[in-house]
């Protein structure tokens, strides 16, 4: 799933070149891609039709549009393969919605592995801020004005989890997903497999950080990309990849200490991790 940089590149676009406009025609080309709009593709499409996109929001890795009256919103899951594409679509075999603007934009929704969707949900207030409702679960990003870093330090010195864990649960922070969590443990020279108790404050604020850190780089690169499933609207791909330091760098020498990169399994992915700079927790003997 595209991380907070990816999304966040694809939401300016949006913000960009949608806010303002009128929808004047959708189509479903692949049910999949409403299952989450429980209504179905017909209520869907009658509901966008007409509608003004009135502005664009993103919490995480959660994107949507806000129409007309700011009380409804367009959520975009992109989940794998999602891409939100302007203009038109070189490969029609994964278009799965298609829409026409009021000034004859073409705004299209192609997924070539099918796990992603839209749906349109109910705006609510949550800490302040308005997001769709399938989204008030999910907790501020660091690069959210309203982030509290001491806040969510709190609540990592009680989790007894593994760090790196903590960092994927988007209950307790959101946007940050396996590869900013490598790249942001690396910077902070903490083993992903360390529990987030036994963490000093001070280790978990800088471990936050670094997140934002490497996301707000991320984001100055136009995000990463490892293949051609992750491009902004206009299909072009980032190029931080060539800026990470740790993650998919395994048998290679780290850029800070010359020692090897390691691989492990994580949770059916993988992590990596300098074990000079980040060395594993030992294991208490009996």
């Amino acid at each position: 799933m595209p991380e907070l940089p990816e999304v966040e590149l694809v939401r300016r676009g949006l913000q960009e070149h949608v806010v303002g406009k009128c929808v004047t025609a959708v189509r479903v080309d692949h049910p999949r891609a409403v299952r989450r709009h429980e209504l179905g593709a017909a209520d869907l499409t009658a509901r966008l039709l007409g509608a003004r996109v009135s502005g664009s929001g993103r919490r995480g890795k959660y994107l949507w549009l806000n129409l007309g009256d700011d009380e409804t919103a367009l959520v975009v899951h992109l989940g794998m393969s999602g891409q939100m594409l302007l203009g038109p679509v070189p490969n029609t075999d994964h278009l799965r919605i298609a829409v026409t603007l009021d000034d004859g934009t073409a705004l299209s929704f192609v997924d070539q592995r099918t796990f992603g969707g839209w749906q349109l949900a109910d705006l609510v207030t949550v800490d302040g801020s308005r997001v769709p409702e399938p989204v008030a679960h999910i907790a501020r990003d660091p690069l959210d004005p309203l982030f509290d870093r001491d806040a969510v330090v709190a609540v990592l010195r009680r989790k007894h989890s593994e760090i790196k864990r903590q960092l994927l649960d988007q209950t307790v922070v959101s946007g940050i997903g396996n590869i900013y969590a490598d790249e942001a443990l690396w910077r902070a020279k903490i083993n992903g497999a360390r529990l987030a108790e036994k963490l000093t404050s001070a280790q978990l604020g800088a471990l936050l950080d670094a997140a934002a850190e490497v996301m707000r780089e991320a984001l100055g690169q136009g995000g990463t990309s490892f293949d051609s499933l992750y491009v902004n609207v206009n299909g072009q791909s980032g190029y931080f990849d060539r800026s990470l330091n740790v993650y998919g760098r395994e048998d290679r020498n780290c850029k800070r200490c010359g020692s090897v990169i390691r691989r492990e399994k994580f949770m059916n992915r993988s992590s990596f991790y300098c074990p000079r700079c980040q060395p594993r927790p030992r294991i208490p003997r009996d």
